[in-house]
């Protein structure tokens, strides 16, 4: 008799169920989301042809003519306005020059230039850039670009920048007045990337003080801070005041770069985190240029974002003093989304916090135009001009590395609080110093005392010879007729606005000599911020405000 055995097939059969069973199962799954996500693309259409739809009836029944790009600007406004301030929409237009000050670099010839008399003057020339290859001078004047004529027209500086800038290597021509002998010539120039520096200022104080200052956190910034930190160091530097006032912000890897020069070890120097972003730390990483010697961050009511990450690494740690006034309050990340039509979408994805743990984002719940009119409330209530003390919304609180009390939410409280010089803000001194007038004024004084003054070789030289503020001081008030003359006169007889004028003039025309160093080298010595804080680093209760 012949035994019977299961074939193959029969055996595994009970496995390839089993098999069966779960592929289904996971096919079930997957079909499940995938048909969940079908229904919201869905969704999604729908929503956006419920929009086109309603455009479609406007534009084909509405009484008026109406501009549909202009509607749907207006429909992603009202979708944002539900979201926090920062989140924003971009207009293609708009989007190069936005990206062009963040890259940190245009394509152009590399002048600035101060429309005179309705004539455009170059004020200064970039080095090595293609103005200056061609021969481009200070108090050159612009007749034509190309066949446009610029001078006597009326032009505006919007329309004179948006003749000059251009793709890469393309040619413009430009038809110039010289500024030495009067000729006129025609200079052809290349255009070229021309930067735009984010450091402002890098100079001595005194002979172990260094200053720089920061007007933005740029794709360019870190590079050009460590430039100038080795310049300084080169010359001395023990000390160093780092200016970060009306800075608004930018890329935050530039301002954790930074940070990480000042600070040792693998300390924590920010943190990141959203509902959709999980958390991210950024730490001090190299070996930093200025791990020691006292520093001083300056902040005011418009130091925001990078800069508040910057400052609060420093105030958490208790590496330097932060001096000045309470910062922004801008707490939030933003990442952009470049769209389609060539506009973008700049998208609030998480919040920052300091080494300490805090949240720095001030309250937008009241609405975005009384978080925009922030300014005034602090002015009115008396906290930018003399009250040392501030109503946190959050009273939470937080601890350096030396266990100094500090808080979140509004800002960057400073450790040491300076006010608003008040003489300063008068309108009477602010409308002078910002009017067509004196821009004439200093113009004409330059170009009559070229000569002169381009013999001073030094920004030191220039402070020490300079004479001409007084006589700038009697042209402008010659320059005013009639009543004008007569306030003019009576404001610039009050001690106070008249040695701020006087100041400032120099600063001008020190400005033209040595370009933003000048200007700084004169205005920091009256400035009271700066002043403030050279002091305190040369005190003993710099350490004892960080200890404390």
């Amino acid at each position: 008799m012949t035994e019977h055995r299961p074939g193959r097939l029969q055996a595994w059969t009970p496995l390839l169920f089993a098999l069966v069973l779960i592929t289904g199962m996971t096919l079930g799954f997957n079909l499940r989301d995938t048909l969940r996500n079908k229904r919201d693309i869905q969704a999604i259409i729908e929503r956006n042809d419920k929009l086109e739809e309603i455009i479609d009836l406007i534009n084909e029944k509405y009484v008026d003519t109406v501009n549909s790009n202009l509607l749907y600007k207006d429909a992603v406004t009202g979708i944002l306005s539900h979201l926090d301030p920062h989140t924003v929409y971009i207009a293609a237009e708009e989007l190069q020059g936005v990206n062009e000050n963040l890259e940190g670099s245009f394509f152009g010839i590399g002048v600035e230039f101060s429309i005179i008399r309705d004539t455009i003057e170059v004020t200064s020339v970039i080095e090595e850039g293609p103005a200056a290859h061609a021969g481009i001078t200070v108090g050159d004047k612009f007749i034509k670009v190309n066949d446009s004529l610029v001078a006597g027209v009326g032009i505006t500086s919007e329309g004179i920048i948006k003749k000059l800038r251009g793709k890469q290597y393309s040619r413009v021509m430009l038809t110039i007045k010289d500024a030495m002998n009067g000729g006129i010539r025609n200079v052809p120039i290349d255009r070229d990337v021309v930067p735009i520096y984010s450091v402002d200022a890098s100079l001595m104080l005194d002979n172990t003080t260094g200053y720089i200052k920061i007007n933005r956190f740029s794709a360019t910034t870190f590079d050009e801070f460590i430039k100038a930190l080795k310049m300084l160091k080169g010359k001395g530097m023990q000390s160093l005041v780092l200016d970060l006032r009306d800075n608004p912000g930018g890329y935050l890897s530039a301002a954790t770069q930074i940070a990480d020069q000042f600070l040792n070890d693998d300390k924590l120097l920010v943190y990141t985190q959203g509902r959709h972003s999980p958390r991210s730390d950024y730490k001090a990483g190299e070996e930093g240029m200025f791990e020691k010697g006292n520093l001083s961050v300056l902040v005011d009511e418009n130091s925001a974002s990078a800069s508040e990450i910057l400052a609060g690494a420093i105030q958490d740690w208790d590496r330097g003093l932060i001096i000045g006034r309470r910062t922004f309050g801008k707490g939030l990340v933003q990442e952009q989304y470049d769209l389609d039509d060539g506009s973008a979408l700049r998208l609030t994805i998480a919040k920052y916090y300091t080494p300490s743990g805090r949240s720095i984002q001030r309250s937008f719940a009241n609405g975005k135009e009384a978080y925009a009119n922030d300014f005034e409330k602090r002015f009115e209530s008396g906290e930018l001009t003399g009250k040392d003390s501030v109503a946190l919304a959050d009273t939470t609180r937080y601890y350096t590395a030396n266990h100094r009390t500090v808080y979140g939410g509004g800002g960057i409280k400073p450790d040491v609080y300076v006010p608003y010089d008040t003489s300063r803000l008068s309108s009477g001194i602010l409308s002078m110093l910002f009017s067509d007038d004196l821009k004439n004024v200093l113009w004409d004084y330059y170009t009559t005392h070229a000569t002169q003054l381009r013999s001073y070789k030094t920004v030191a030289e220039f402070n020490q010879h300079f004479t001409g503020a007084e006589e700038l001081l009697t042209a402008y008030i010659n320059s005013k007729k009639g009543v004008e003359r007569n306030v003019a006169d009576r404001i610039l007889k009050i001690p106070a606005n008249r040695s701020y004028f006087l100041t400032i003039v120099k600063a001008q025309v020190a400005r033209v000599l040595f370009r933003n160093n000048g200007y700084y080298a004169i205005t920091s010595q009256q400035d009271v911020m700066v002043q403030k804080a050279v002091g305190l680093m040369r005190e003993k209760r710099y350490s004892e405000i960080i200890s404390r």
